[in-house]
């Protein structure tokens, strides 16, 4: 799994030695997209406080958690020559990690609609699909193939490895609501060459059956992510769940009763927010940063060790078929701080208006620059827009690559105001 798309190779291996996965994770962190994440939002608006977590940090600690897991998963199994040679080092984490949400569009969920809505009939927008779009096309290291990663990396960053047109809902046109353009879960058509690459040295029974998908609330999704995928999902989740509450909690956005309503009446017997109830409490409620820091850290501490690795039987490859999991009781507590976080931030009014005024940033500047592309896009741009089989593509990928400061300049200045 180390071969490059731009040709250097090396034999077929489970394991990816530290020097190509320190490589990869060397072009992901001095790539302009990792640094665009500074300033995108991850929850609440980047600037309105210097406090909370920008996709860049957020990325950061999802890399820090992953490499804990790994940790734990090494000692775990180090008895077990088939999973611990599975299992990625430290480099090849951090890399899957650090990489997860490049793609990611100024404004968070609400960037991420508008832009699906303007490339309908166009191959579509999805936040994860454009991350493999920039490591596998657009990154500055390649020409040709963007950061020229190794196809490890790449297959852990592919967290849902089915084609846009696969999972698009039906019958949308211009005229549909524009909140019905949620995003399919997908990597866009564009990169079809790129999934085939990727997966090109596992069976053809268990490439086929990799990119099965399933229908779930009416709607197609993909159905299986590959072991590495799995660790980092796992590490983002736990960020998500924890690291969102500390930031929820330290800006005063939820309060004590609405934590003993949401989480510790539906928490199980076993969960640590009723055997340490008075800890929890106490320490996530002070007013003192060290003591809900205490807390935090308690948290990943509690549901970091209970990590285990499972077999699919599904698949022959391991690197397929292993996947990280929590058990039962873990997973609900985790579970209920995400739908915790959801509810009380970001389902709440103040981040609501902030994806509403994005959204609206982003309909407008890809209106504009489609419009009179000869008079708005930079030369470079413009030049690949000239030469593109899909033009619409390249205006998409220049407003996803915006940061959220700049998305808000661009508005200014096209638009003569500064009120969103």
């Amino acid at each position: 799994m180390l071969q490059r798309r731009s040709g250097e190779s090396k034999p077929f291996n489970a394991a990816t030695p530290d020097s190509d996965a320190q490589r990869d994770r060397a072009r992901i962190i001095h790539s302009s997209a990792f640094r665009r994440l500074q300033s995108k939002t991850q929850v609440l608006g980047v600037g309105d406080n210097d406090f909370y977590r920008t996709r860049l940090t957020h990325s950061m600690e999802v890399a820090q958690i992953g490499s804990g897991i790994c940790e734990h998963l090494k000692r775990t199994y180090d008895d077990n020559d088939d999973i611990s040679q599975q299992i990625p080092s430290f480099f090849q984490i951090e890399a899957t990690c650090l990489a997860h949400d490049l793609g990611h569009p100024p404004f968070g969920h609400g960037g991420e609609v508008a832009l699906n809505y303007h490339m309908l009939g166009h191959g579509g927008f999805e936040g994860n699909g454009q991350t493999l779009r920039i490591l596998s096309k657009l990154g500055e290291y390649s020409e040709k193939h963007g950061l020229d990663l190794t196809r490890r990396t790449l297959l852990g960053v592919l967290k849902y490895p089915v084609l846009h047109s696969e999972v698009q809902q039906a019958g949308l046109t211009t005229d549909t609501p524009l909140n019905a353009f949620k995003p399919p879960k997908s990597i866009h058509d564009d990169e079809k060459d790129v999934l085939e690459w990727v997966l090109k040295e596992f069976s053809l029974q268990d490439r086929n059956k990799f990119r099965t998908k399933m229908e779930r609330d009416g709607k197609r999704r993909s159905q299986f992510k590959a072991f590495d995928t799995s660790i980092m999902e796992l590490a983002d989740d736990i960020s998500y769940g924890v690291h969102d509450l500390e930031d929820a909690l330290a800006l005063g956005l939820v309060t004590e009763r609405q934590w003993r309503e949401d989480v510790l009446q539906l928490a199980q017997e076993d969960s640590p927010f009723i055997k340490e109830a008075s800890f929890y409490n106490d320490k996530l409620f002070s007013p003192d940063s060290r003591d809900r820091k205490h807390a935090i850290s308690k948290l990943i501490g509690y549901l970091v060790p209970q990590i285990s690795v499972q077999r699919q039987q599904q698949f022959e490859h391991l690197q397929l078929d292993l996947q990280a999991t929590l058990p039962a009781e873990a997973e609900h507590t985790l579970e209920l701080l995400k739908r915790f976080v959801f509810k009380h931030v970001i389902r709440s009014a103040e981040v609501k208006a902030m994806e509403f005024k994005g959204q609206r940033i982003i309909m407008a500047l890809f209106e504009a620059l489609s419009d009179t592309p000869e008079q708005l896009l930079q030369p470079s741009t413009l030049q690949k827009y000239q030469q593109a089989s899909n033009p619409r593509r390249v205006i998409c990928d220049y407003i996803s690559g915006m940061t959220d400061h700049f998305a808000r300049r661009q508005y200014s200045q096209l638009f003569g105001t500064s009120s969103l």
